[in-house]
């Protein structure tokens, strides 16, 4: 098997993005692992942490929350997604994640298609919550992880 047929990202290869609140990692992205179709995130919560509001003009999110509660607000409507439950955001909504439980919420987003360019992927709809800029599809690993491997 090639690095081209399957490729394996470690989550702790990939550092965490703060900008929008919590943690969000690129595991599977066009920087990462050369894809074209989308990408996929992990996002962590810690309790009382939320993302800011957001949306993709060109591209669904589909969330799969895993570990904990996630309230999701969808423009301006809330929801709740327990572990083990999924949601699609269709592209163009609004929406912001946050951790009201007393444990960690992980979710596993996977983000398609991908906008024409990087820049025209993610527009901010409120202020963030952390600093620099927000998480990059184009980030390779971390120096420290070394080369991609096949899975």
């Amino acid at each position: 098997m090639t690095a081209l047929e399957a490729v394996k990202v470690r989550a702790r290869e990939v550092e965490p993005n703060h900008r929008l609140g919590g943690s969000i990692r690129m595991l599977l992205s066009p920087g990462t692992a050369r894809t074209t179709a989308g990408l996929m995130a992990l996002l962590e919560l810690q309790p009382g942490e939320r993302v800011s509001e957001h949306y993709h003009p060109y591209t669904d999110e589909h969330v799969y929350v895993s570990d904990g509660c996630l309230v999701l607000t969808v423009n301006g409507a809330e929801q709740v997604v327990d572990a083990r439950e999924s949601v699609l955001i269709r592209r163009g909504a609004r929406h912001r994640y946050e951790n009201r439980g007393d444990r960690p919420v992980t979710a596993v987003l996977f983000l398609g298609p991908l906008a024409p360019s990087p820049d025209m992927g993610h527009v901010e709809t409120a202020e963030p919550h952390g600093d620099g800029p927000p998480p990059s599809v184009d980030t390779a690993l971390s120096a420290a992880a070394g080369a991609r491997e096949p899975a």
